[in-house]
């Protein structure tokens, strides 16, 4: 039984950013596990530009991004061990790992930061009628292929689905020579960023298509074509809508899954709205010493984002093994109202407040000329006005300490005003 302060699970871009911010805020007893064989997750095949802006000012490719981590990581010897899968978290914080060269061990740890990532949404969680042919792959699997391993997956492309990973792949396989035929979504809008849909999509005069999904798979040993239709409002196929794309490649990019098997083997307690932990304003879980951040705890849009959330919950943690950051104090819930999803945190602890609350969610649709409220029991202590609000972009409220000072809340609401 190995002892250490820290234990962060996962080695991407939340893992990285939580251990320097551990270490720099005064824990030398930390330790970084990450089950590939180098670090930076997912950011080592994002070989696009765009990231990078809010936390370096400068524009970065992700393996730009993740090395400036590696980096800092490197620089203050923060230990850290590769090709290590966890297989085990106790609500004890006891953690259990496997990896070829250590074999099985055990850590006890004062505090542990979830940073797993997410994962994508594959085929068989979409009921996708038809044959079952080569040539179907989820947008990440074809990024890595393509940009980490040489490989192309096809040569005339359809995308289903219009999430950032599917935008830029729909871009990447044009810079490959492949024809991709179309961008196919079943909501009336797109759930990525506006600038991907410009820049990916717009710029090489890709269709997308809202309101449609596909409705057939052809082929029998390699994909040949796929049917498309529209979709009403109850998503409910429209018939005679119908049309068949010949193509031999069908990319999924269909939402991203928070990681939290561990999680849930260490009693966290899960959201059901963004499928993971529900955490206090420290991003501290229901079991006391653990902390999540980045897309384990909910799937973000931008790095950048989740490289400052992590590192708050690096701070936290220092501060839980200091005795001022622990599970204390009434938990005051934070709900999503009107045209609000996926408030986190879900709680906020009014007798721990020292500094402004991070409030993070995605709008349920599109609102033009909206305003953001927070109401404390029914009396509107915030309001900011927004040209747009989209769900494909996270909106971030900050609502300072002394706008909570006083209150001695039942209920704190995040709600729009169109």
């Amino acid at each position: 039984m190995h002892e250490v302060d820290i234990l962060i699970i996962g080695g991407g871009p939340a893992g990285l950013a939580a251990g320097v911010a551990a270490w720099e805020a005064g824990c030398k007893s930390v330790l970084i596990l990450e089950r590939e064989n180098a670090l930076g997750g997912i950011l080592k095949q994002c070989i696009h530009n765009g990231f990078g802006l809010a936390m370096f000012g400068e524009e970065l490719t992700g393996p730009e991004y993740a090395q400036r981590y590696i980096n800092k990581v490197e620089s203050l010897n923060i230990p850290y061990q590769l090709d290590t899968m966890v297989l085990d978290i106790t609500p004890e914080r006891v953690v259990t790992a496997v990896s070829s060269k250590n074999g099985l061990m055990q850590y006890q740890a004062k505090s542990v930061v979830l940073a797993m990532g997410c994962r994508e949404r594959p085929r068989g969680a979409l009921g996708l009628p038809g044959s079952r042919p080569s040539g179907i792959y989820s947008a990440g699997t074809a990024q890595r292929f393509i940009n980490l391993e040489g490989f192309l997956p096809g040569k005339k492309v359809v995308i289903l689905g219009s999430g950032d990973i599917g935008l830029i792949m729909a871009r990447r396989m044009v810079y490959e020579g492949c024809e991709v035929k179309a961008c196919v979504e079943l909501l009336p809008y797109s759930s990525g960023l506006k600038r991907n849909i410009v820049q990916c999509l717009d710029d090489y005069e890709i269709p997308l298509l809202l309101s449609h999904t596909v409705v057939n798979i052809e082929g029998k040993e390699r994909l040949e074509s796929v049917t498309i239709a529209k979709v009403d409002e109850n998503r409910r196929i429209i018939s005679g809508t119908e049309q068949v794309i010949t193509c031999d490649t069908l990319l999924l990019s269909v939402g991203l899954i928070p990681e939290n098997e561990l999680s849930e083997l260490a009693g966290v307690a899960l959201s059901s709205v963004t499928a993971g932990p529900v955490v206090d304003q420290f991003l501290q879980t229901n079991v006391a010493g653990i902390f999540a951040a980045g897309n384990v705890l909910h799937v973000h849009d931008l790095v950048d984002f989740v490289s400052q959330e992590a590192e708050q919950a690096g701070q936290s943690a220092v501060r839980y093994l200091q005795g001022t950051g622990r599970n204390c104090g009434k938990a005051i819930p934070v709900e999503g109202g009107f045209g609000v999803s996926g408030c986190v945190p879900q709680c906020v602890r009014p007798e721990q407040l020292d500094e402004a609350v991070r409030i993070m969610f995605r709008p349920k649709n599109v609102f033009p000329n909206a305003a953001v409220l927070v109401d404390v029991d029914g009396e509107t202590i915030y309001r900011k006005k927004h040209l747009i609000l989209a769900p494909g972009e996270i909106v971030t409220v900050d609502v300072k300490a002394e706008a909570l000072a006083g209150h001695t809340p039942e209920r704190i609401t995040v709600r729009l005003e169109v």
